[in-house]
């Protein structure tokens, strides 16, 4: 099953990789080795949680590995758009609170609600997907049913 994402987002996971393979699994194989020094490795507080690290180093390569192979990456080309898809900066208004909120419709991989973009796949993504400027989406979520506008379809850099 391919991940879709943008370059940006594959290219951040791919340093991401680069990193943990250049600098972190080094640097903690050498932590390993200045722990051992340290005598009996049952007691060892430093080579536990060296190992600890190692494992969690490892495991997250591994991870980044698989995603970066499913990888679809989409290019996201700047300007206005007349429905919303992968990539997309949607403008929002909350037809209860009259709230406007923009997201943009990521990959779960880049998805970070904090700094205003939601995967595809979350309950808001997958009910933008298609709409056009001035059409009503209602949005089944935990909390109940929610109505929002689409005010602008955009894609930025």
């Amino acid at each position: 099953m391919s991940v879709p994402m943008t370059k940006k987002g594959y290219e951040a996971l791919k340093a991401e990789l680069d990193r943990l393979r250049k600098v972190e699994r080094p640097k903690n194989i050498q932590d390993i080795a200045e722990a051992r020094e340290h005598g009996d490795l049952r007691e060892n507080a430093e080579y536990k949680a060296a190992k600890e690290r190692q494992q969690f180093i490892d495991t997250r390569m591994a991870e980044l590995e698989h995603k970066l192979g499913s990888a679809e990456v989409i290019e996201v080309t700047p300007g206005v758009s007349e429905t919303v898809m992968f990539g997309a900066t949607v403008r929002l208004m909350d037809l209860e609170s009259e709230e406007e909120k923009s997201y943009t419709l990521l990959g779960q991989e880049e998805a970070d609600l904090k700094n205003g973009s939601i995967s595809v796949q979350s309950p808001i993504g997958r009910a933008l997907i298609g709409h056009r400027v001035g059409d009503i989406v209602q949005v089944n979520r935990p909390a109940g049913m929610i109505e929002y506008q689409i005010k602008e379809i955009f894609f930025q850099e």
